[in-house]
């Protein structure tokens, strides 16, 4: 007995050691086991467990305890901003714009009810910045918060980790509420709203088109494909030439065609009007399949060489070796037009229609082996990481501040994280992580956090609470309502958004998981939830990361 005693309460590298994965292990078994249907506090549940122990005595050594909370708060942030960096720019595209103002709205006035509270109420604003990381259920503004509070004020801040763990909560379940509101303000039908959109769908506005147009126009008589590219001026690709006879042919650059022949053309359908000018067009519902020339077939081919990493689609000089054309790119679930000037990435994967020979050979040429990208790349991991710590401890001179503002460990590495994902293939940088791989590293670093957080701020937590921390409940309500209402009612009303996008919003803006399963359950055939969801992301992470900081530096 006295051997258990001291290996879990005797100050020590390996009691911390210990007590640490004991929370994390404890905290993981109860995010699988404690659920009430699709809803689960899932990994904040290890948060939970580091209060209960560090209140009962299990703590960690303060050298364990800051590498774990820092280096743990980088892992996460950083794969967070490898996953979204592809699309954080592509963010505010049309469409995009609009959504990410309505989730900037909403995290501005998150902070601004929060300082409303914090004056009205007298409540300390470092606590407050807690509780309003918890109503909105975003743990790296909690770490961001707590990492500024550390640079300015020395060490403390316990109490921002205490109002996170209060809010959190009641922060889900306000998030879903906040949707069952906007439908019952609107007397939504999830039928009918789904079929309007299922009619009417923006979505169908954002995939590549797949169409025929039969070349009926005597002005383009004997024009070759890249004089129709120069003609037209617009991202398009002619992935095949069928002739009046039904023979089809793969273009090259210098491929000419005649009134009569059939273009399979695939293009934005915002270009589709000036398509017309060729002749009559027909749209495609699917991907081609079914081709009656028997030597021509569509095939997916994965980018697994490292070497094509970054490189445009022109260089790979497919068409005139192999006569072989490149259709679209499929990247994180996302179709993009296969346009010449478009940048590869590794895992990227390329719909290609020719021969079956030759596409054989194109197979060879880009890889398409898949187990090269079960081998995880680390290095733009770490380099990411140094060059995040960097930035993360730059020392900014701001006017406004007595003391120099710092991106801090959360917002230096997220912004190199992001720079990396977007640009990183441009100069030849591999940053290509399974989705595994990639939650692999987000999970570890978001459990050694939440454990380390917990056990730190534990020992007070209940004797808090008791006297007087429950009202931080009352506030983290507030806090989680009032914006995405507020928000959520001028996007519908006036903004024109319907529901589903609507959910998919009020999600995202809160960087929730929980909600965006009751989105995607309540969305029945369409997608428009998850498009939201993943517009409003990016934005939204590094928003909550900033204003976190900020609000710490400026207002404590």
């Amino acid at each position: 007995m006295d051997y258990l005693r001291s290996l879990f309460i005797e100050p020590g590298i390996t009691q911390s050691l210990l007590v640490l994965v004991l929370t994390i292990t404890v905290g993981l078994f109860l995010a699988n086991k404690l659920k009430i249907k699709s809803f689960s506090l899932g990994v904040t549940w290890i948060l939970f467990c580091g209060i209960i122990f560090s209140h009962f005595g299990l703590r960690l050594v303060p050298e364990v305890e800051h590498f774990a909370k820092d280096f743990g708060l980088i892992l996460f942030v950083y794969s967070i901003g490898l996953q979204v960096g592809p699309s954080f720019f592509s963010s505010f595209g049309k469409g995009g714009l609009k959504l990410n103002l309505f989730a900037a709205g909403i995290v501005l006035l998150a902070c601004i009810v929060t300082w409303s509270i914090a004056r009205i109420s007298g409540e300390d604003m470092a606590t407050m910045i807690g509780v309003m990381s918890g109503a909105v259920t975003n743990t790296p503004s909690l770490g961001a918060a707590q990492q500024a509070f550390a640079d300015a004020f020395g060490e403390g801040g316990d109490n921002i980790a205490m109002g996170y763990a209060v809010a959190y909560p009641l922060g889900v379940v306000g998030i879903i509420f906040s949707m069952l509101m906007m439908k019952w303000i609107f007397r939504i039908n999830l039928k009918n709203e789904e079929a309007q959109l299922l009619q009417h769908s923006d979505a169908q506005h954002k995939e590549p088109l797949l169409v025929d147009v039969v070349v009926s126009n005597p002005q383009i008589e004997a024009m070759s494909i890249s004089q129709l590219h120069h003609t037209m001026n617009i991202s398009m690709v002619v992935s095949r030439i069928i002739h009046s006879d039904g023979q089809q042919i793969v273009p090259q650059a210098t491929t000419e065609f005649h009134q009569g022949d059939t273009l399979r053309v695939l293009l934005d359908r915002d270009h589709l009007d000036m398509l017309q000018l060729l002749g009559p067009v027909t749209e495609h519902k699917k991907e081609e399949k079914n081709i009656s020339s028997s030597n021509l077939i569509s095939r997916r081919i994965v980018v697994t060489k490292p070497e094509w990493n970054g490189r445009q689609i022109r260089q790979l000089d497919i068409g005139e070796r192999y006569h072989v054309t490149i259709t679209r790119v499929k990247r994180a679930g996302i179709d993009l037009i296969a346009t010449s000037d478009l940048h590869l990435q590794l895992g990227d994967r390329l719909m290609v229609v020719g021969d079956k020979d030759e596409l054989q050979k194109v197979a060879d040429v880009v890889g398409n082996e898949l187990k090269r990208l079960d081998v995880p790349n680390l290095f733009p991991i770490f380099f990411g990481i140094v060059l995040g710590v960097i930035i993360g401890t730059l020392p900014i001179a701001l006017p406004s501040l007595s003391s120099p503002f710092k991106l801090g460990l959360a917002g230096g590495t997220l912004i190199i994280a992001i720079l990396i994902g977007q640009f990183g293939p441009y100069y030849h940088m591999v940053t290509f992580a399974t989705t595994s791989a990639n939650m692999m590293i987000r999970e570890i670093g978001i459990s050694l956090f939440l454990a380390a957080v917990g056990l730190g701020a534990g020992e007070s937590f209940v004797s808090t609470i008791v006297s007087g921390g429950w009202v931080w409940i009352i506030y983290g309500v507030i806090i989680t309502l009032l914006p995405l209402l507020f928000i959520g009612f001028i996007a519908r009303k006036w903004g024109k958004v319907d529901y589903f996008t609507l959910m998919g919003l009020m999600a995202g803006s809160t960087t929730d998981p929980p909600a965006l399963s009751f989105a995607v359950d309540s969305s029945g055939n369409t997608n428009n939830a998850s498009v939201a969801y993943a517009t409003v992301y990016p934005l939204t992470m590094f928003l909550r990361v900033m204003v976190a900081q900020l609000m710490i530096l400026l207002l404590c």
